[in-house]
């Protein structure tokens, strides 16, 4: 896995519902195993990824597990959704959490991509939590950062 630079800035409230933040870091592809399911090569088709990412920043959190269903129109233009289980730290608060993922790729080699927290699946120190976020890949681009706006229920 290639070294990276981790970057975070914080921006931190307190209000009548919890601390609210905004926050970033970056994360890493760490595994890749793509497998097709519908289609054909180089044209329309369907895919499956089990992906695991590295988090570090804001969040910090090894080994996440995340599962891709990808739609390709070409050999490298597409959408994708998917669902990421990140057990770890935000902010120094220890918990779990589900985020849902919503994307699209280009034959440019970027990747857009906006998330948010599924609504009651945080525990531990994050219960409560709810945020949206968004990331940007480029093709080879050793980490890739991401941003979170999130609010903590006190």
């Amino acid at each position: 896995m290639p070294s990276q630079t981790s970057q975070t800035s914080r921006t931190n409230q307190t209000n009548q519902t919890g601390q609210t933040g905004q926050t970033n870091g970056t994360f890493t592809f760490a595994h890749w195993d793509e497998k097709p399911v519908a289609g054909a090569d180089g044209g329309a088709r369907i895919a499956h990824a089990a992906v695991t990412n590295d988090y570090t920043g804001a969040i910090e959190a090894a080994g996440a597990s995340c599962e891709y269903t990808i739609a390709y129109t070409n050999e490298t233009v597409g959408a994708f959704v998917g669902y990421e289980f990140i057990d770890g730290t935000l902010e120094g608060r220890r918990g779990s959490f589900v985020i849902e993922q919503r994307g699209s790729f280009g034959a440019d080699g970027v990747i857009e991509c906006a998330f948010s927290v599924l609504p009651g699946s945080a525990t531990g120190e994050l219960a409560g939590l709810t945020g949206t976020g968004t990331f940007t890949a480029r093709e080879g681009q050793p980490a890739t950062p991401y941003s979170l706006a999130y609010t903590l229920g006190s």
